[in-house]
């Protein structure tokens, strides 16, 4: 398992040249965000799509 900061050089190092730091910046988040979703699922915090379906049918009436 890498840790994350082999994880944050081997992101880096595939991003295609030119890059800009905000570039780095935007797919640092993102994997921070999958990480955080991915240790979400694993502790059962999630929702259905469908009831994700029917809270947003409940929105509009």
């Amino acid at each position: 398992m890498q840790t994350l900061k082999q994880e944050a050089i081997e992101l880096i190092a595939n991003l295609p040249e030119p890059v800009k730091i905000e570039d780095i910046m935007y797919h640092l988040y993102v994997l921070e965000k999958i990480k955080k979703g991915r240790e979400a699922i694993k502790k059962g915090e999630y929702t259905l799509v469908e009831n994700l379906k029917i809270e947003i049918e409940l929105w509009h009436s």
